[in-house]
This record gives structure tokens, C-alpha cells and sequence, in this order.
């Protein structure tokens, strides 16, 4: 069998294709990729981020989630905004305050964990030198990359309508990244300028020759605490050295014949397999792939995962998941049975009034070893550390500042994450290794896909690309690409919807079909990716 790379940028998919030429396996090039993308697309991920990832090891017999999620600082106390609480975002993703202080500069940081796990990941299953590793992604920071135009695309978008932070002035909000972002005319660079970040490149350079535990005890912790206490940030020393990468093992399903294999709390992997347990109800192949009665019957699935995840998600050590009833036949039935009856969910949220901060990668090596890994700044929080070059993660808008719920902050508490990296398994083989970025719209993209595959016998490229429609609210947002016959006729049905301007819209899938040991790649239309068979 060949390998194969499929990443979110063509820089990253690159990196891990040259690993793999080299005679690394899935999971060195899964990592290359990673340090890759904190170089060329540093808001989407980092060494100030967090992330998560899926192993399947055939010939050693390993199958685990590796979890390396940011947590609350120590120093946090439950309702320390509660006073300045708002409201949530539509699509439930961010809570706001009135000062913005969870969603940019120190306060807004939380633990990051991406350098833990990749360093755990490396070390457990890869089979390359932590250094050799890294050495792509130092070689292009130090030369710098090209701006690409999802890049600009991400950096260009203006306020929201929520009155969230917007990413421009997240660039500006350090010396570092006015520096580095901007043009001499105080514009934001442009697709095909290029960004230079030599700090960026002799923190890597230093991670390399010092290795991971420097960024949690050596001289890059010195610094991230100095600069925390600088500016009023909450992360100390004690935060730095506790952290610690975990091992899970996967949560499942069979779905139509196919095993589901994702990642478990505080990961979304239980509202994806909700989601498919609901849909498994309905015979999918007697009705057209993004009619009106499709896109119908996914809202209404989509919407009543959503209720329970923002009901119940959380890190399990704080606030334990009821899976078995979520994921259990009766319970799919029963939400079957009220969408038959004509039953419409209603998502309530706090203030009853997206973040698409995050990349992926999935790599299949010759020996059949599978990586699904998405790693994310959550949303970036603004802050550059002098010296440092990296951004931090501003996840801590994900806890609920309202005490008392699952999701709140707590000291130590690891941030309820989107990410939803899967294996689909079929005859005990893998058949599809696929995940996405895009915050709340993770899971019901990735659904979407596996459905693409299984029930609309889709390749992977047209099942990657097919047009998707969400529901994490109580609008149902489409794809450019729906006919309007459709969007009218729910209309008419009494459904609000609205129509994305893009033609590629909700999550950005990436994946690998597998079928007898022939490899298929696609990278979503939406990002600047690429998908690279190596012989």
C-alpha cells in the first residue's frame, strides 16, 4: 500500500509527505504537518494551542485518542465574569463579556497543550527524532511563507454582527504582530506577501535542541510567565509544569454495518456519533442527497444534538457525559419518532440572541497506521510573547461564565472542544480517516461526510466537496451550492434559513478513503489544501 497526506495547507501536506519519503511513519508525518501549520496558518494552530488526535497502529495492535487540550489556568475562580456576562454567540461556540477579556489579550489564554502532545505522540508511536521532525517547519520560518488566500480570507473578516473580537485586531494587538502582519500603510498583507517571523523560527529552533519540556519548565516557560505576569495574565509556573497529555480510548458505534471510531469528551466525538445514530433511523438512499426533505431531516438532527451537547459537553473529570443514554438505540429512536410526528427542535441559549479558528491533517501510511488530528488556537487570543513569535490561544470564551454548569470555569478544567477526529472502520479495516476545523460546525460536518460516503456511496472528493447545510441554531444555513427551489421550499415551510455567500461552506472536511489498499485524498475546496499519495 501506499501513503498518503491530506492537510489544510499545501506547506503542511508537503512536510508530511517529506517524512514519510523519508521513512517516517503516519504519525511523524502528522506531526511535521502540525509544527507546519503553526508556521504558515498561525492563527488557525501553534505551540500556543491545543489539539487532539486518533491513532490506529495495525501491527502493534494500538488503537487510542491522544488528548492535549488547554485547561482553565489554576488561578481561576468560577465567576470571576459572571458580572460581565452578555450573551452567547448564535451557533453557541463563544460566551461574551462586555470587556472582551476572554476573547483577547492574557486573560483570554488558557494552558496549551500542543507541544505536550505532539512530544507524546512522537514518542509513544512515531518512529523519527523529535528534531528531524521539527526541521521542515524551522527550514520555512525561517524563510518565511506566503500569505494564501484563505489565510487573508480569515484575517480580512469584519465584525460579525455578535460584536466579537475581530481578527484584525487580534494581529495588532502585540509588537510582534503589527510587525509581522501588516503592511507600512497599516493594512493587513495581502495573498502573496509574504509574512517573516524570525522570533517563530528560534523558538522552534530552541524546541528542537532543548525538546518539549522546555516549553513547560526551561527557558520558553520562563518567558510565557514573565510575560503572563507582565500583563496581568493568570498562567504561572505551576500551570506550565502540571500539564500532562492524556490517552483515551476511542468512543464507537456501528452505523449501517460501518464502525464509527471518534474521540470522547471533553472532544465532540459523542454529539458526531449522536447525530448518526439519529440519522441511521432514516433511509437515507431513497431520499436526494440536499433536497428540501434532506436538508429538513438534517436540521432537525443537527438541532437536537446540539441541545444535548450544549447541555451536557464538558471535560468528564468535572462533569461526567450520560453516553450510553445519548448514543443508545432507544434514545435515536425516540428523536426519530418526533421528527416523523413533525416535532421542530428549539435551541435555547444564554441571552437568546462560530469560530472556524482551527486546521486539520490526516495521514495513512504504507504499513496501514491511520492519524486523524485537528489542533486549533481555539480563537486566537491576540497575545505574542516578546521574543517568542507564537500566538497564544484565546479558548477560555468557550467556559460558561455562569457557575454551576457543566461547561464553567474551574481551576485546571480542561475546554470543551469541537474537534471531532475519526476513523470509519469497515470489517474491522479502516475504511475512512477524515476530520475537520471549524468549531461548532465540526461534528455535523464530519457526519455529513461519513453519511456522503455510506449512504450516497460517494468518492471521497465528492463527498468532501458535496454541499452541506447546518443547524446549530435555530436557522438553517446553506451552502451557495443549494438550489434555491430548496431553500424556498423550507422557506415556505416555515423554516428561517440563510444562504452562505460561499460555495464551499461549514467546516472544511479533509480525508482518506481506503478500499482494498488503494488510498483517495481530498482537502476541502474551502482552504487552500492539499492531498499527496506517496509511493
Amino acid at each position: 500500500m501506499t501513503g498518503m497526506i491530506v492537510a489544510a495547507q499545501p506547506e503542511a501536506a508537503e512536510a508530511g509527505a517529506q517524512i514519510l519519503e523519508a521513512g517516517g511513519n503516519a504519525i511523524d508525518a502528522a506531526i511535521a504537518a502540525a509544527f507546519m501549520q503553526g508556521v504558515v496558518d498561525p492563527q488557525m494552530a501553534g505551540i500556543g494551542g491545543f489539539g487532539s488526535m486518533q491513532i490506529y497502529m495495525p501491527e502493534r495492535g494500538l488503537h487510542k485518542t491522544l488528548e492535549f487540550y488547554a485547561r482553565a489556568p489554576l488561578g481561576v475562580t468560577p465567576e470571576m465574569w459572571f458580572s460581565g456576562a452578555r450573551r452567547q454567540s448564535s451557533d453557541g461556540f463563544a460566551f461574551l463579556l462586555d470587556d472582551h477579556a476572554n476573547e483577547i489579550g492574557h486573560l483570554a489564554v488558557g494552558v496549551p497543550g500542543n507541544v505536550k502532545g505532539y512530544a507524546a505522540a512522537l514518542e509513544q508511536c512515531g518512529s523519527m527524532p523529535w528534531a528531524e521532525v521539527m526541521a521542515p517547519a524551522i527550514a520555512q520560518a525561517r524563510e518565511g511563507f506566503m500569505v494564501r488566500p484563505h489565510v487573508h480570507w480569515y484575517w480580512s473578516q469584519e465584525d460579525n454582527g455578535e460584536g466579537q473580537v475581530t481578527t484584525a485586531r487580534k494581529l495588532a494587538f502585540s509588537e510582534t504582530g503589527q510587525r509581522i502582519y501588516f503592511r507600512k500603510d497599516g493594512s493587513v498583507k495581502r495573498p502573496g506577501d509574504i509574512v517573516h517571523n524570525p522570533d517563530l523560527a528560534d523558538t522552534l529552533a530552541r524546541l528542537a535542541q532543548a525538546g518539549a519540556e522546555d516549553f513547560y519548565h526551561g527557558q520558553i516557560a520562563d518567558t510565557i510567565v514573565q510575560d503572563m505576569q507582565a500583563h496581568g495574565g493568570l498562567i504561572r509556573h505551576e500551570d506550565l509544569a502540571s500539564y500532562a497529555a492524556t490517552w483515551a480510548d476511542p468512543i464507537q458505534i456501528d452505523y449501517r454495518g460501518y464502525q464509527i471510531a471518534t474521540n470522547p469528551p471533553p472532544a465532540s466525538g459523542a454529539a458526531l456519533l449522536q447525530m448518526l445514530k439519529l440519522m441511521e433511523q432514516f433511509d437515507l438512499r431513497g431520499i436526494a442527497h440536499s433536497s428540501a426533505e434532506h436538508v429538513a431531516l438534517l436540521a432537525e438532527a443537527m438541532k437536537r444534538m446540539t441541545t444535548d451537547k450544549e447541555r451536557y459537553h464538558a471535560d468528564p473529570d468535572f462533569a461526567p457525559m450520560p453516553l450510553d443514554m445519548l448514543l443508545s438505540p432507544a434514545y435515536a429512536a425516540e428523536q426519530a419518532a418526533a421528527i416523523r410526528q413533525g416535532e421542530r427542535a428549539t435551541i435555547q441559549r444564554f441571552g437568546d440572541t462560530e469560530s472556524r479558528d482551527t486546521t486539520h491533517v490526516v495521514v495513512v501510511d504504507k504499513q496501514g497506521n491511520c492519524v486523524s488530528l485537528t489542533h486549533t488556537n481555539g480563537s486566537p487570543s491576540g497575545v505574542i510573547p516578546t521574543g517568542l513569535g507564537f500566538m497564544f490561544n484565546g479558548c477560555m470564551s468557550r467556559f460558561d461564565p455562569r457557575p454551576g454548569r457543566p461547561g464553567s470555569l474551574e481551576p485546571g478544567k480542561r475546554r470543551a472542544s469541537s474537534q471531532a477526529p475519526t476513523i470509519v472502520f469497515k470489517d474491522g479495516r479502516p475504511h475512512l480517516v477524515i476530520g475537520a476545523p471549524g468549531g461548532s460546525y465540526i461534528a455535523p460536518s464530519v457526519a455529513q461526510g461519513i453519511m456522503n460516503v455510506i449512504d450516497y456511496d460517494m468518492p471521497v472528493m465528492d463527498a468532501i466537496a458535496a454541499p452541506r447545510v447546518m443547524a446549530v441554531s435555530n436557522t438553517i444555513e446553506v451552502s451557495n451550492r443549494i438550489r434555491r427551489s430548496v431553500t424556498q421550499a423550507l422557506q415556505a415551510d416555515g423554516y428561517t434559513v440563510r444562504r452562505s455567500y460561499q460555495s464551499y461552506a461549514f467546516a472544511a472536511l479533509h480525508g482518506i478513503r481506503i478500499d482494498d489498499g488503494r488510498l483517495t485524498g481530498a482537502a476541502d475546496p474551502q482552504r487552500d489544501g492539499a492531498a499527496i499519495l506517496v509511493p
